[in-house]
């Protein structure tokens, strides 16, 4: 693939792991051939999931902690092995099933995959 001084950024979704566009044009500022046609700068959310959290929704993130190398107690998204599956719940709903009081700190959570079926099936049974 030919270099170029410029490029087009894309970052990569938190939740999702999708590549997406961020619409922002890198340039090396010595005008040199060292850029690929897309670089990818780092995380972000796409813009179908930053909707969803626009409107109150808070995403569980299934990951398999096997597959994982988490630092500490906290996993990092750099660090879930994500299975692909995913779920968008109210911000009250989030607080209900995790026992929060206050305000979310962030708009996505990685839940593990025993929680996640847990929940799916709560949720199949409660919409029967």
């Amino acid at each position: 693939m030919e270099k170029s001084h410029v490029s087009m950024e894309q970052k990569s979704c938190i939740v999702c792991a999708k590549t997406y566009d961020t619409n922002a044009i890198l340039l090396d500022k010595r005008l040199k051939a060292s850029l690929d046609r897309h670089t990818i700068t780092g995380l972000g959310m796409c813009p179908a999931d930053q909707e969803k959290a626009d409107q109150g929704f808070i995403a569980l993130v299934e990951c398999d902690p096997e597959r994982s190398s988490p630092n500490g107690n906290i996993m990092k998204p750099e660090d879930a092995y994500r299975t692909g599956r995913i779920m968008h719940v109210k911000e009250k709903v989030f607080k209900g099933i995790f026992n929060i009081s206050g305000k979310p700190t962030h708009k996505l959570a990685f839940i593990e995959i025993e929680a996640f079926d847990k929940l799916k099936n709560d949720y199949e049974k409660a919409t029967k």
